[in-house]
């Protein structure tokens, strides 16, 4: 069976942003391929630094919950932290010493990072430009043949298979080259209406939160600016309520769209039509995350296992690696 890699940073609890982005196809893909997933606690060192790196083990605990509640089975797929695996971290430092730097350098992705860093490309840390070598390695320690990515990370994954194919070459034909598979996830823009929703940016609505949390959350969501009055008309087409609607109230969509239009009904009850949507749509989440959560252990046990289990084949690739090289 073809294997699939796929990775977090635990930034803690996930949003709807993060379920339809990533998630949700993370869970499908199970029932057709092998699935390795790793919690890329590692990589988070690029960013989180100082005191901040305490709260990444919580962030783990909070992020593997969602996986769980979503659907992740780890008898089926394998859910593993990456700092747990230091195999992969070894066969890191492998590929970094055939990697040309040049490779890195001119990567879009890290470009942007020193932009939003406000750091230049003198004063960031190794570990920020040589983050696609740890990628390649997280995904080839297990040999994966596809990587879901959306298209904003093609580039990444296109670096991995120049590392692969450049190793490969020099040395023996280890590792196959990982295919890339475009996710077709709608974009879900967060509570300002402006941006993609980020927890960084604080426009985002959590999988986790109660009904409560979520109704207050929607109401702070911004609609039809140039509907002042409930009187006036809307125009659905420009309001992000409305396109939330086609996900969590997908039969309504007419009737909403008449009543909008028609000045039937205010952008209140609007929003709290739609969080109660929201709050239906994620209701079994919501009692699965409840259940996982009651047993304070589980997820521990969850990622201990599923890292013997990356140890094993990475291990076992290692070997191949260091055969290879002569050592």
């Amino acid at each position: 069976m073809e294997r699939v890699y796929s990775a977090m940073r635990p930034s803690g609890r996930l949003h709807l942003g993060n379920y339809f982005g990533a998630l949700s196809n993370m869970v499908s893909l199970q029932e057709e391929f092998q699935c390795v997933y790793g919690v890329a606690d590692i990589h988070a060192l690029t960013t989180e630094q100082g005191l901040a790196t305490q709260k990444i083990k919580e962030n783990t605990h909070e992020m593997v919950l969602d996986w769980l509640a979503a659907g992740l089975d780890p008898e089926h797929s394998i859910l593993y932290a990456q700092s747990a695996v230091p195999e992969v971290l070894t066969l890191h430092t492998i590929l970094s010493m055939s990697t040309p730097l040049g490779w890195l350098m001119r990567v879009p992705t890290f470009k942007d990072r020193v932009r939003q860093l406000n750091e230049t490309e003198d004063s960031v840390s190794y570990g920020l430009v040589g983050y696609p070598v740890l990628q390649t390695a997280d995904i080839i320690f297990c040999k994966a043949n596809w990587v879901p990515v959306g298209i904003d990370q093609a580039p990444h994954i296109e670096l991995s298979r120049e590392i692969v194919r450049r190793f490969n070459n020099l040395y023996r034909n280890i590792f196959p080259e990982p295919q890339i598979k475009l996710t077709n996830s709608p974009s879900i823009v967060g509570t300002d209406g402006l941006a993609k929703m980020s927890k960084s940016l604080d426009n985002h609505i959590e999988l986790a939160q109660n009904e409560h949390e979520t109704g207050l959350r929607i109401r702070t969501m911004v609609t039809d600016t140039q509907r002042i009055r409930k009187t006036d008309p809307g125009r659905p087409n420009v309001c992000n309520v409305f396109s939330l609607h086609k996900l969590f109230n997908p039969k309504d969509v007419d009737r909403i769209f008449h009543q909008c239009t028609n000045a039937e009904i205010g952008c209140v009850e609007d929003k709290d039509y739609l969080a109660m949507g929201i709050n239906n749509y994620l209701a079994e989440f919501r009692e699965r995350r409840e259940e996982f959560s009651r047993k304070p252990s589980y997820v521990t046990e969850v990622l201990f296992d599923g890292a013997q289990k990356a140890k094993k084949i990475a291990k076992a690739t290692l070997a191949e690696v260091y055969g290879a090289l002569g050592l």
